[in-house]
């Protein structure tokens, strides 16, 4: 459903403080991902109207989503784990539910349910009755 986006995200690395122990400290693992939603050009502008009313809270002031991943030793991995999490953020916003069908339960039903409740309440009708003569 969504294009390849990959072009227009602009990717940031940092010290991670996730598992690594002294790797932590070296190595640069932690990777940020920025996506600009006005200004993609692989998204149509139906698409971009909905991205920006759904994720309005995630923006910055600039109208940039920003998502993180620390969550793996590896920068290469922790980059895959960031841009997944951004095509189901998107997936996600762009997913619109389907209409609900206005329904009416069938004759059959509604008469069972009433028989139902007929019975239920002859049940403690007769409780109240034989609870009085002992």
């Amino acid at each position: 459903m969504l294009p390849d986006l990959t072009s227009e995200l602009t990717f940031q690395t940092s010290r991670s403080s996730g598992p690594g122990g002294q790797n932590v400290n070296k190595v640069a693992s932690r990777v940020e991902v920025w996506f600009s939603i006005e200004n993609s050009a692989l998204l149509t502008q139906e698409q971009k109207d909905l991205l920006l009313e759904k994720l309005a809270p995630r923006l910055n002031k600039e109208g940039f989503l920003h998502l993180a991943s620390q969550e793996d030793r590896s920068q290469l991995a922790n980059k895959e784990l960031v841009v997944q999490k951004l095509y189901e953020v998107l997936e996600q916003a762009l997913h619109r539910p389907k209409p609900r069908k206005k329904t009416r339960p069938s004759k059959a039903a509604v008469q069972k349910r009433l028989l139902s409740k007929q019975k239920q309440g002859q049940k403690k009708a007769n409780r109240r009755f034989g609870g009085a003569a002992e």
